[in-house]
């Protein structure tokens, strides 16, 4: 089964704050994922942003100065609540508004990942022959977020997340 967290940036005036209109503009977004990434305006995580968050939360504890702003990148911002109780077809969705986009961004850029690593790593992937693969794959999910959330911080824009399935 194939599950990611989608990011998408956005001008704030152009977004209308309803599940039904985002969704079907963040679905739109994903069936031209590679065209908008390589334009630098969506970024995803396939499977594992639960864990991108917990080497981030290593920041709460390895004296990053980061004081809660690791929890911006993955999870932060407010739900986009649904009209419908039926949760089917209505992906979990979330918004980050300009400032909370500007506190992601900074936060990723000041944060040190080999600290963050050295913090986390080895709990994340257990150690073993492949912790240097890991750890690989995980450099590039921060690297791709921080120029992603750098980005959207530098345009004034806001992110909508979707967890497609």
């Amino acid at each position: 089964m194939s599950i990611h967290l989608h990011f998408r940036a956005v001008a704030e005036s152009e977004i209308e704050d309803d599940h039904t209109w985002l969704a079907a503009f963040m679905a739109e977004a994903w069936d031209r994922h590679a065209e908008e990434y390589a334009a630098g305006v969506t970024d995803s995580i396939s499977k594992i942003w639960g864990s991108v968050n917990d080497l981030y939360t290593a920041a709460d504890t390895a004296d990053t100065g980061a004081e809660g702003t690791w929890t911006l990148p993955i999870y932060g911002g407010r739900a986009v609540a649904h009209g419908s109780d039926d949760d089917l077809g209505n992906p979990p969705m979330m918004y980050m508004d300009p400032p909370e986009v500007s506190q992601a961004a900074d936060f990723l850029a000041g944060v040190s990942f080999d600290e963050l690593w050295s913090a986390a790593g080895r709990r994340l992937v257990g150690g073993g022959p492949d912790e240097a693969l890991f750890r690989q794959d995980y450099l590039e999910h921060h690297e791709s977020l921080r120029g992603f959330y750098g980005r959207a911080a530098s345009a004034g824009h806001a992110v909508i997340k979707v967890v497609w399935a």
